[in-house]
């Protein structure tokens, strides 16, 4: 954990997110027309209902029985989402899990961690640039109790679901993003203060290009 990072333990550290919205001006064919790989953005903040809206279209719930925005196979969910925020309104700088059933995030890290997560992926400073930084991770033993060794395979394959939706969602609120899957592993779970059982798949920087 960084010098500037405290570990959250306050149970009033949930933050209600504004609801998603589930209709756009934008077609889907012309959002995936206008997909790019943005790693360059401006010094302009992101605001709460971006967020909002970019981790539902990640692991959303879309209806009865945690029905999701990307498939999972077996519905075993093995993802986890997070954000590190270092310049949104209304959300102070930290690492935040996303708490899907209640659409609300809540604090583990205090601090902006950015630069920390930057090291740890090269120094590619799209993740330092940008005001918020999303992270999917897995925990591979709830897919692999059932599927075996095949169970690696449906996760990254989810993991690829998850990333392209908050891809086409950042397209669709003219915002950019890119995926990013250099990152020393180690590096990123010591950072995040994560267990043995979880593992980081990919980071998804995203900003206003």
């Amino acid at each position: 954990m960084s010098k500037s990072a405290k570990r959250a333990t306050s149970l009033e550290s949930k933050i209600n997110l504004p609801a998603p919205q589930h209709n756009s001006a934008v077609s889907i064919e012309k959002v995936l027309l206008n997909r790019r790989s943005v790693r360059e953005f401006s010094n302009q903040g992101l605001e709460l209902w971006h967020i909002s809206q970019l981790a539902w279209a990640a692991q959303g719930v879309t209806g009865p029985d945690v029905y999701r925005t990307a498939p999972s196979a077996g519905a075993l969910f093995p993802l986890e989402l997070y954000v590190a925020a270092g310049n949104v309104d209304g959300l102070p700088p930290g690492v935040y899990h996303y708490d899907l059933r209640n659409h609300a995030l809540r604090l583990l890290l205090e601090g902006d961690e950015r630069e920390k997560l930057c090291g740890a992926a090269l120094s590619q400073d799209s993740i330092l640039r940008a005001p918020a930084v999303f992270i999917l991770s897995a925990v591979y033993q709830r897919t692999t109790a059932k599927y075996g060794e095949r169970g690696i395979r449906y996760v990254h394959i989810e993991t690829g679901h998850a990333a392209q939706n908050v891809l086409l969602q950042a397209v669709a609120l003219n915002l950019g993003a890119v995926v990013v899957g250099a990152f020393d592993d180690a590096k990123v779970k010591k950072i995040l203060s994560w267990s043995k059982h979880e593992e980081p798949l990919y980071l998804l920087p995203v900003g206003k290009p």
